[in-house]
């Protein structure tokens, strides 16, 4: 392994090491949006199945707008204190995007024809079953929340996933579309104070060798 490789592997782990979940935000921290689209675009750099990319960042920043969503998320009080709030969606209708990125992987050429329409024909498959589109809508947008927090610490911001917020009522304030449905709240700045300490499982706990 190379120096840089060396450094690059623990860098990577000193940010899964040192990532926690922060719940108290100074105010009026502005991320520069440079950083922010850097951020986003290494969450959406996640795995994906098919590649389809099913998830979608709503990204609030606008103080007003953060405090409409507070009582939505219970009152809790990163909501309005982060520098942002990122809402990661699931695509119910990912399928859509399927046959725009391999019809046009055809047509430029990266794909015969053939297999092209083979992928479609069995995401459009996989997709005519509602359980599967919202399975999938919710295993890859969590793929990119948690490469989404990640990222965030790298970059020196600290972040907390939520998930206890009221999903109809944010699906009406902020107009979402029904093609797509809430999966994490993530509160996204700079820490106040440290993170609460939690332990961790042991490996002894977690993993099972071969089977059970």
């Amino acid at each position: 392994m190379s120096q840089t490789q060396t450094t690059a592997a623990v860098t990577a782990e000193e940010v899964m090491r040192t990532r926690q979940s922060v719940r108290q935000y100074k105010r009026d921290v502005v991320i520069p949006q440079e950083t922010l689209n850097e951020i986003l675009e290494l969450a959406a750099a996640a795995p994906s199945s098919w590649n389809l990319q099913q998830w979608r960042f709503l990204v609030i920043q606008d103080q007003a707008q953060k405090d409409k969503v507070l009582p939505i998320a219970y009152g809790q009080k990163q909501v309005s204190d982060a520098a942002a709030v990122i809402i990661v969606l699931g695509d119910l209708q990912a399928h859509i995007t399927g046959r725009e990125i391999f019809e046009g992987a055809a047509a430029a050429g990266q794909m015969p024809q053939e297999v092209a329409d083979n992928m479609i024909k069995q995401i459009e498959g996989a997709y005519a079953f509602e359980q599967v589109a919202r399975d999938e809508a919710n295993k890859n947008a969590g793929l990119a929340s948690m490469q989404l927090m990640l990222a965030a610490k790298a970059k020196g911001y600290d972040t907390v996933p939520m998930g206890g917020f009221d999903k109809e009522k944010l699906v009406e304030a902020l107009n979402i579309p029904s093609r797509y449905i809430p999966v994490m709240m993530i509160a996204l700045g700079e820490a106040a104070s440290p993170a609460r300490p939690s332990g961790r499982l042991p490996l002894s706990k977690l993993v099972i060798n071969e089977s059970f």
